[in-house]
């Protein structure tokens, strides 16, 4: 996937409950690039990671907001994906210049390692914001029932 002489940024997420810590997030990794490119997470794979009760918003609901949003410039729904070699194939067709991050990616480790087999630069773009993430918005309305 090229778009003709633009640096392509990769993000990648679940983007339940999209807030204030995600538009920073996405409004970072835009300005590494030309091209800001959303993977977006799978309901399943959410619920595994997340819990039976998430994702929130389901995957086409969160297609539609990223898809409104004008720093992003494609969003791809992902499929259910068993294991990091079918992100790596994915990850590979866009040949992104830039895997962008936040501070406490959880899975650094993993992308560090994706961003060298296709010759990116990982690049951490943002820092935790402290209570602004969606499963903190989830208890904050949970605990107030």
């Amino acid at each position: 996937m090229k778009f003709t002489d633009k640096k392509i940024v990769l993000v990648g997420g679940c983007f339940d409950i999209v807030h204030l810590g995600h538009l920073t997030f996405l409004e970072k990794a835009k300005a590494k690039g030309n091209i800001l490119i959303v993977l977006l997470e799978s309901d399943k794979n959410i619920s595994e990671n997340k819990g039976k009760n998430r994702p929130i918003n389901n995957q086409e609901n969160r297609f539609k907001f990223l898809n409104k949003l004008k720093i992003v410039d494609k969003v791809i729904k992902l499929p259910y994906m068993k294991s990091d070699e079918e992100y790596l194939k994915i990850i590979k067709k866009i040949k992104p210049e830039i895997i962008a991050v936040s501070e406490n990616d959880e899975n650094w480790d993993k992308k560090k390692k994706q961003a060298k087999e296709i010759g990116a630069k990982l690049v951490k773009v943002t820092k935790t914001i402290p209570q602004k993430s969606t499963s903190r918005i989830i208890e904050i309305i949970t605990e107030s029932f």
